[in-house]
């Protein structure tokens, strides 16, 4: 079988160059939530010139790049986010974040270099592409469902054969992809609850009906409900992050909140947890003479990669870039990922990049969000790569 996929490492270290360039003026002005303007306007000086055909649509400022070869035949999406943290950047960088409250501290920065290299690589090799690939500028992906808003106006339909994205992992080997089968990351859920007594005097909690109390008794129930009715082999994690209550020192409230996220790796669990937690805090609450109300708020669903697209991704990484540069992950991540809504429509993976320092301590670095986060830009060219090689094996052979 010919090798598809020998030339992209060495071509995609000749537009390294572009890529640390165009990485760092998105990294200067980082932008937030569904409107990314600043980004975007830089992606289309990057691609301009290039053999593509863009969409645009109305409830974001996405982009899809599209490539169309020679040939009519597969379809296969690759995708990256745009869209930055709302952080104070403390990283000392030369081209540190010049927007207040803004930092890309996720990579997203690198996410939309490296997929700009795809589309260079692949429009360079457009003659031999036997079908179509999409590129797909995502905004919108921290928290603010961008991906869900893209499908939405249609920007993907017809949808692909198949789909890849890359994400970078800061404190992980330097170089190496990473990647499983089945669930990658876990849904993401908002949760609040609202617990409601009666106020009065500090010094008389008789009179009085205390909710900050009963809303511990609730934190307290909600961690033993995880480890005796959540099973070990369908987990769910749950986590009070803020509980608000009262005004002063003698002041009994009339009310205390709960704030959290719920994560889990199905949506049978999902489902099972959401049910569970609004019979358990009423109840609760009911027995000490108050009422709780919860809320739950559905956020990302649950990253779920395709067996056969994860077996053809480490095929084509170690077939790209030998064996060493692979690695199977034994469980998934609990943090969530807007691609999740890709993955349920249309078959394909995710996977991880390693971007700490070459022959660093990559244990020791700043992980993802946080705002002294850095990384090596080096391995932009091994996304590239990877993308643009994912992409011309998948139109060849599919998923083999």
């Amino acid at each position: 079988m010919e090798n598809l996929t020998h030339s992209w490492p060495a071509e995609a270290d000749n537009i390294l160059p572009d890529l640390v360039d165009l990485r760092r003026a998105i990294h200067r002005e980082p932008e937030l939530g569904l409107q990314n303007p600043k980004t975007l306007a830089k992606i289309k000086d990057a691609l301009a010139g290039l053999p593509l055909e863009f969409r645009e649509g109305p409830s974001t400022t996405g982009l899809v790049a599209t490539l169309r070869g020679p040939a009519n035949g597969r379809t296969v999406l690759l995708r990256g986010d745009m869209d930055a943290l709302p952080l104070v950047e403390d990283t000392g960088l030369d081209f540190t974040s010049e927007t207040s409250g803004a930092m890309h501290a996720c990579g997203h920065d690198t996410h939309v270099a490296m997929l700009v290299g795809a589309a260079k690589l692949l429009c360079a090799a457009r003659d031999r592409l036997p079908g179509t690939v999409q590129f797909m500028f995502q905004p919108g992906e921290e928290g603010h469902h961008g991906a869900r808003f893209m499908l939405g106006d249609g920007l993907i339909d017809p949808l692909p054969d198949a789909a890849f994205a890359l994400h970078i992992m800061p404190n992980a080997p330097h170089g190496v992809f990473a990647g499983r089968a089945g669930p990658l990351l876990a849904s993401s859920d908002v949760l609040s609850i609202t617990v409601k007594g009666a106020g009065g005097h500090a010094s008389m909690p008789h009179d009085a009906i205390d909710p900050i109390p009963v809303a511990c008794s609730i934190v307290t129930a909600i961690q033993t409900m995880v480890t005796r009715r959540v099973s070990v082999f369908d987990p769910a994690v749950i986590t009070i992050a803020k509980i608000a209550a009262g005004t002063t020192n003698n002041i009994i409230p009339e009310t205390a909140e709960l704030l959290g996220t719920i994560r889990t790796l199905s949506p049978h669990r999902r489902a099972a947890v959401a049910a569970e937690l609004k019979r358990l805090a009423p109840a609760i609450a009911e027995a000490h003479g108050c009422t709780a109300e919860v809320e739950i708020v559905e956020g990302f669903p649950v990253t779920v990669c395709d067996s056969r697209a994860a077996a053809f991704g480490q095929r084509v990484v170690e077939e790209t870039f030998g064996e060493a540069a692979w690695l199977t992950m034994d469980h998934p991540v609990m943090g969530a990922e807007d691609f999740a809504y890709v993955l349920e429509k249309v078959p394909g993976a995710m996977f991880w990049l390693g971007a700490s320092h070459e022959g660093s301590d990559w244990r020791s670095c700043c992980g993802l969000h946080s705002n002294r986060m850095v990384l090596d830009e080096k391995v932009m060219a091994r996304g590239a790569a990877l993308h643009a090689a994912l992409a011309e094996r998948f139109l060849n052979e599919g998923f083999g």
